[in-house]
């Protein structure tokens, strides 16, 4: 199993992001040592466009790989690197979840293990909190009786009809509003070579979203619920709410 983490330099909402600081490291080495602590990968490795981000990686004894800078999507990205390395599981991480647990990428593989003709999987966390719920940076995604992604949104979805059912700011209870995306993704390595050759479809273009390309295609994506935090760096701002919450870790302080 290899884990792959695909990053680039030029995002549009936040230029140079693999490599701005948190707490004294970049976010790519965040996610590489969070990857670092799952059980059972033989390797893992950042896939970058640029020479920046590389350095770094070998600079805090990563491994990394340099990538066409004409991918439309991270799973392009991890779709060039994976046709070069051997492995039956081939796992995306993405690099704005700089804390991300590794017991959300082993809950994530487990359905894959039990039933070989699941071709990906992805995992999902409540959202209790009104900011994330109406942020289109925060994804979120609903799924059937069975835990199989119906769709993935930067909207709020479900609509929630009745007026008594909308969050407000004064509510502050546990009741969650829907899911959140976690960016973490499993596949079996011949459906994502497969996979990256279909050609993106207009609800793909229209969300920003590359998740959505298997569902128009009719693959099945298994969707797993997790605890993980409500740690992913988009903008600017989110790196301080990254530092806040290292900070309130009990073996921070």
């Amino acid at each position: 199993m290899v884990a792959i983490i695909p990053v680039r330099y030029g995002s549009t909402r936040f230029p140079g992001k693999p490599l701005v600081s948190i707490a004294g490291k970049p976010m790519v080495q965040h996610v590489y040592e969070s990857t670092a602590k799952v059980s059972g990968l033989d390797r893992i490795l950042v896939a970058t466009d640029d020479a920046r981000i590389l350095e770094t990686v070998r600079g805090f004894g990563g491994e990394a790989v340099l990538t066409s800078k004409g991918h439309v999507s991270g799973t392009d990205r991890l779709a060039e690197v994976a046709r070069k390395i051997k492995a039956e599981w081939v796992v995306n991480v993405q690099g704005d979840l700089p804390f991300v647990r590794p017991q959300t990428i082993a809950q994530t593989l487990k359905p894959l293990r039990r039933d070989r003709a699941i071709p990906m999987g992805t995992a999902k966390t409540p959202i209790y909190s009104q900011e994330e719920w109406l942020n289109p940076n925060v994804v979120k995604v609903v799924t059937d009786a069975r835990g199989f992604a119906l769709y993935f949104s930067r909207a709020p979805i479900p609509y929630l009809r009745e007026p008594e059912d909308h969050p407000t700011a004064q509510d502050h209870s546990r009741r969650s509003r829907g899911y959140r995306h976690v960016g973490v993704y499993v596949y079996r390595r011949d459906f994502l070579l497969k996979f990256s050759r279909l050609r993106p479809t207009p609800l793909e273009l229209a969300e920003g979203l590359e998740q959505l390309r298997a569902l128009a295609y009719g693959y099945r994506i298994r969707v797993i619920e997790v605890d993980e935090p409500s740690v992913e760096v988009d903008t600017p701002e989110d790196v301080k709410k990254a530092e806040e919450y290292l900070k309130a870790l009990p073996w921070s302080a």
